[in-house]
């Protein structure tokens, strides 16, 4: 006769079909990895389980003779003590895969996944006096799927050259996501000189902390991330308020609410620092060999992210700077073909001048000082002729002042020609002149 819903009950299995099968797999199961419990009556009381069972709910739940849902509270609502309740009433097996389930409570809670089955244990009659609960924890092959997954789409962002802040803000937020201890991710980026750190991504911690820490220097002593970033390797602080290196940001680390924080460098291939990977915890934590897989697999895809994006800045300068010498290129050439134009304007004047000085010469051989300026070309000019002026060639003519000008700057040879006047020198000094 079966307990009434809701009595604690210790079933026992009289001799029959489900009994020697119960044995075998407490034998099988054992010391195996896999999860195998036995639940007894509708109340699905835990008559027993293998180590790996025990280990799975965690210290302090080793008890049996108690409902499953005495011993796990936290798996109301979760839909597996639905599933007992369905397996007990129809008779009918489940099998479950990478099924979900929250354990623990507050900041013990965790996920895990599981491929599992749920099998009526029935008495010599065929009646089912209970349920044996065997499975296969996924959790690491959940992890691993999703960390392909993730991984797979920072290396497209890198490849499709998405912008950096973009690229490492995905990155933190999807190592937040993959962590099960409640990580908060921090990317710093060294300067050229590597001796300061700048903010790079940190979705998750307070906007009050990133900027006290933006530009924050690289040396022994300075924190985690400064102390990795001298040291070029791993530096690991499991609780702040007692390493050494945080006196001066202890009380800014725990304003954030933070206690513990890995940091490791973000090397370039050639070995100088790109930045820092930082992973903290609210509580002090030692980090597992996992932990530690993870940041690095991480820190190497933000080197690879970070060299891209040097690359496409050192491109892009390549290229403004090309631009600009061909800006400049272009610039000269019109300077250069602009005065090569005014040069042949004067070599043309030049040698309108030189002509007017051959027929003015051709005139002055019958009249030795004209009256009017013989310089003045086809239009002619009515100014006196004040000034004589020659060339190498010996021709000479007379001309006002202003065409007497034109003619000395145009003409390369010419001359002032008055003995009168005492040469260049009293030329330009003579009284009147502006």
């Amino acid at each position: 006769m079966s307990p009434a819903p809701g009595q604690r009950a210790t079933v026992t299995e009289p001799a029959g079909a489900g009994h020697p099968a119960d044995e075998d797999l407490r034998a099988l199961f054992g010391q195996s990895i896999a999860v195998f419990a036995l639940l007894t009556g509708p109340t699905h009381v835990l008559e027993t389980g293998n180590p790996a069972f025990f280990a799975t709910l965690g210290e302090g739940r080793t008890r049996t003779g108690v409902p499953i849902g005495e011993l796990l509270p936290e798996l109301a609502g979760q839909g597996f003590l639905d599933l007992l309740d369905q397996v007990y009433r129809t008779g009918e097996p489940y099998t479950g895969r990478d099924a979900r389930v929250v354990l623990g409570t507050g900041p013990q809670a965790h996920e895990m996944y599981f491929d599992f089955t749920y099998e009526p244990r029935r008495d010599h009659t065929g009646t089912v006096i209970g349920i044996r609960v065997i499975g296969v924890e996924t959790t690491q092959v959940k992890h691993a799927q999703r960390l392909v997954t993730k991984h797979r789409a920072l290396l497209e962002q890198i490849a499709r050259q998405a912008p950096l802040a973009e690229v490492l803000d995905g990155m933190a937020r999807s190592i937040e996501s993959l962590s099960p201890h409640g990580v908060l991710v921090s990317i710093l980026l060294a300067d050229p000189d590597a001796r300061h750190l700048h903010h790079g991504a940190a979705p998750s911690l307070p906007d009050f902390y990133n900027q006290a820490i933006d530009g924050i220097a690289t040396g022994e002593g300075i924190g985690s991330c400064g102390t990795a970033a001298h040291r070029r390797e791993p530096v690991v602080t499991n609780d702040i308020t007692t390493d050494a290196a945080w006196a001066d940001f202890r009380d800014l680390a725990d304003a954030a609410g933070l206690a513990a924080c890995w940091s490791m460098p973000i090397l370039a291939r050639d070995g100088h620092l790109l930045g820092t990977f930082a992973l903290y915890h609210r509580t002090p934590r030692t980090p597992e060999d996992i932990d530690l897989a993870l940041a690095r697999l991480f820190a190497d895809t933000a080197a690879l992210a970070i060299e891209r994006h040097h690359i496409e800045e050192a491109k892009r300068a390549a290229e403004a700077s090309a631009k600009s010498a061909l800006e400049e290129l272009a610039k000269t050439v019109r300077a250069e073909r602009q005065l090569r134009a005014e040069a042949e304007q004067r070599a043309e004047a030049a040698a309108e001048l030189t002509a007017r000085m051959r027929a003015a010469a051709a005139i002055q051989a019958n009249r030795p000082h004209p009256e009017h300026c013989q310089l003045g070309g086809a239009a002619g000019c009515t100014e006196p002729a004040e000034i004589k002026v020659a060339d190498s060639w010996g021709a000479s003519a007379w001309g006002c002042p202003a065409h007497v000008e034109e003619a000395i700057l145009n003409v390369r040879n010419v001359f002032i020609a008055n003995e009168e006047l005492g040469g260049l020198d009293a030329y330009l000094n003579r009284p009147g002149r502006r």
